[in-house]
C-alpha cells in the first residue's frame, strides 16, 4: 500500500487504503456506475478500452499516475458530504483495479467541482470520505475516472500515410475561389479546382501538403457542451470542410467552425471547434495542430 502513515493510521487502515501497489505491473481497471460499465485492460504492450480500440497512451498514463500514487489531502466531514454528494444527488463511480486476476483496490467516486482535486472518495459506501490527490499535481483527477468511451480513445483527426490517401477536397466556405482538390492515381498528383484540372502547380508543396496528413491531433473532446449548444453550433455555417478518400474508398469528412466563448460570443484566436462524419460530437483542435492542412489553393504555385 502506498499510503504510509509510519505505525499508525489515523484514519484506519479499511478506510484509506485507495493506491494500488501491484507486485509486478497495474493490468486491468473496471469502472462503472448508474448502469454503465468500462473496462481498461493491457494486452501486450497496449491497453484496450471494451476490448475494442487501443486506448489514449496519455490518458493510461495519467490514470495509472493516481491510481499508484494518490493520499488523502484531508477528511469530509458528515456535513459537507451531504452538501456537497448527496445534496446534490451525485452518483460514484466504482473503481477497481487489478494485478492480472488478482484485485489490488477498490473504491469509490464521487466527482464533483467543490474542491480543485475534482473529487470526494470512499472505500465503501459506509465508509469515511476523503478529499484524495496526487502529491505534485493540483489538478482535478476525479475527471480521470469517466466511463466514456471518447476519453481514453485516440485524440486523432486524421493519422494517415500519403499512400493511404487517394484525394482531399479542400472547401473553403468564406472564400469558395481558394478551394481545391487534389488526387492521387499511381503516386502520382493532379490538382483542380473541383472541376477544372490546373497547372504549373509545384509537386513538391503537394507532396508536402499530403504529408501533413500523417498525424493531424485534435485538443480534446467538447463533453462540456450541452446539445442546445452543439447543436447550435453545427447549424452556423462552417469555416470550412477538409474531405479525404482514402485508398480502399472510405472517406473521412472533417468539418471545421469558429469557436467563440458561449456566454460572451467572444472569439477564440487560439482554437477551432470540430467534427469528423463518424460522430455527432464536437472536438476542440487548436489551430497550431489544424493550420499545416488550412491552405489556399495559391499556396501550391511559387510565388
Amino acid at each position: 500500500m502506498v499510503l504510509l502513515f509510519r505505525n499508525r493510521t489515523p484514519f484506519g487502515k479499511d478506510q484509506t487504503s485507495f493506491s494500488s501497489a501491484p507486485q509486478k505491473e497495474i493490468t486491468r481497471i473496471e469502472l462503472s456506475g448508474e448502469g454503465q460499465k468500462l473496462s481498461l485492460e493491457k494486452k501486450g504492450d497496449a491497453w484496450m478500452v471494451n476490448g475494442r480500440a487501443e486506448a489514449r497512451r496519455s490518458a493510461i498514463a495519467f490514470i495509472e499516475r493516481i491510481l499508484t500514487a494518490i493520499k488523502i489531502k484531508s477528511p469530509v466531514s458528515p456535513e459537507l458530504f451531504q452538501q456537497e454528494v448527496v445534496g446534490k444527488k451525485i452518483n460514484p463511480v466504482r473503481v477497481r483495479v487489478f494485478d492480472n486476476n488478482k484485485l489490488l483496490t477498490s473504491f469509490l467516486v464521487y466527482k464533483t467541482g467543490s474542491n480543485i482535486y475534482g473529487n470526494i472518495m470512499k472505500i465503501k459506501e459506509k465508509s469515511k470520505p476523503f478529499i484524495v490527490c496526487v502529491p505534485g499535481y493540483e489538478g482535478d483527477i476525479g475527471s480521470g475516472f469517466t466511463m466514456n468511451e471518447l476519453f481514453w480513445l485516440p485524440y486523432m483527426v486524421f493519422n494517415l500515410l500519403p499512400s493511404e490517401i487517394q484525394s482531399v477536397t479542400f472547401k473553403n466556405v468564406a472564400d469558395p475561389s481558394s478551394s481545391f482538390t487534389i488526387n492521387s492515381k499511381d503516386n502520382v498528383y493532379t490538382l483542380s479546382d473541383g472541376s477544372t484540372s490546373l497547372a504549373e502547380w509545384d509537386s513538391s508543396r503537394i507532396r508536402r501538403y499530403i504529408s501533413y496528413f500523417t498525424l493531424i491531433p485534435f485538443e480534446s473532446w467538447a463533453l462540456d457542451l450541452s446539445k442546445a449548444e452543439a447543436d447550435s453550433i453545427k447549424s452556423t455555417g462552417p469555416l470550412c470542410s477538409i474531405t479525404v478518400k482514402k485508398s480502399d474508398g472510405t472517406n473521412i469528412l472533417l468539418t471545421l467552425w469558429e469557436k467563440t466563448n458561449m456566454q460572451t460570443g467572444e472569439k477564440d484566436s487560439d482554437r477551432l471547434w470540430g467534427k469528423t462524419d463518424s460522430r455527432d460530437e464536437l472536438f476542440i483542435l487548436r489551430y497550431f495542430d489544424i493550420d499545416p492542412l488550412l491552405k489556399k489553393r495559391s499556396y501550391f504555385y511559387t510565388q
